[in-house]
């Protein structure tokens, strides 16, 4: 019995989110008495540092008939990696890829599943694990009563921990089914960190009153290493890219700072960054619904405070 933990490696990288569902899987296996085995598709040239994180094994698997993803090919090499292993608990990022194999794996499998943990399984009475629910709203536990169990994990729902030793990587030969899969194009965005990886955010909405005037959020987020982001009307009027909206249509993010201007806090944006470990507003309007859910809030133009709270950053940096 060990724990099997499918390590994402985007442009043959390991991120943070690599190594915080390591450091999931290797605490859960602690718990359980038995090892973690962490698997990487393809190469990775840190692939070796995940032994920082507690695992006892990396397996690199080769022999895969794409470098591009695949759902199909990819949950069938997992699942007979598994089973190899004597694996009957497989942990994966709560990714587009990861959400795309959870279902796979436990047909494949004959495991229960949850998608989107948000903290480590509770073993005092079998097998639960919880989630967030409606929104963040709520949290339910589901229990998992099936010997196979497979779990995707939130990001940013524990800080990784690299106080171990680097490990040598095991590399080893898969057979795959031929991939169907054929990639017409592909775009990326580069040098920033994707803001489902973001630590920080700073997002903006309408009250930036056009796109001319986005410099002063784009400077915050400089002065701060923050990612960008928007509400959706900025993103349906083209002022900003469409990857940069975050809420219920967009993407939902876990940062542990987010910082909102101008926007006056919707439902439907409070579903996708409610889960936020800190949300700061600034709107000028004192009842924004947004301020109902904030940990700090600003009552001011946020053509003034933004600014200031940009030189602000910048002063405590350099000092």
């Amino acid at each position: 019995m060990s724990v099997l933990i499918y390590i994402e490696n985007p442009n043959g990288h390991i991120k943070k989110s690599g190594f915080e569902v390591a450091t999931y899987g290797a605490k859960l296996a602690s718990s359980m008495g038995t090892n973690a085995i962490g698997l990487i598709l393809g190469s990775a040239t840190n692939a070796g540092d995940l032994g920082k994180c507690g695992l006892s094994k990396v397996l690199q698997a080769n022999g895969l008939p794409t470098n591009e993803f695949d759902a199909q090919s990819y949950s069938h090499v997992i699942a007979q990696i598994a089973k190899d292993h004597q694996a009957n608990v497989v942990i994966l990022s709560n990714t587009a890829n990861g959400k795309a194999l959870t279902g796979r794996l436990a047909i494949k499998m004959e495991a229960g599943s949850v998608s989107g943990a948000n903290a480590l399984p509770d073993l005092s009475d079998g097998f639960s694990v919880t989630k967030s629910v409606y929104s963040g709203k709520a949290i339910v536990k589901y229990k998992i009563n099936t010997k196979n169990k497979v779990i995707s994990v939130m990001g940013n729902s524990l800080q990784p921990d690299m106080s171990g030793q680097a490990i040598d990587v095991e590399q080893i030969t898969v057979t795959a089914p031929t991939t169907k899969l054929k990639v017409l194009e592909r775009k990326t965005s580069d040098g920033i960190v994707p803001l489902p990886e973001a630590e920080l955010v700073v997002s903006a909405g309408r009250g930036m009153k056009g796109p001319e005037n986005w410099g002063i959020i784009e400077e915050l987020a400089t002065a701060l290493g923050a990612t960008t982001a928007c509400s959706r009307p900025v993103a349906d009027a083209d002022w900003r890219p469409h990857h940069e909206h975050v809420g219920q249509t967009g993407v939902a993010i876990r940062p542990n700072l987010y910082i909102a201007a101008g926007i006056s806090g919707a439902i439907q944006h409070l579903a996708g960054v409610n889960n936020s470990k800190v949300i700061v507003v600034i709107n000028k309007d004192p009842e924004a619904p947004f301020f109902k859910a904030a940990d700090y809030g600003v009552v001011g133009d946020l053509f003034e405070v933004v600014p200031r709270l940009t030189a602000a950053v910048k002063k405590f940096k350099h000092a």
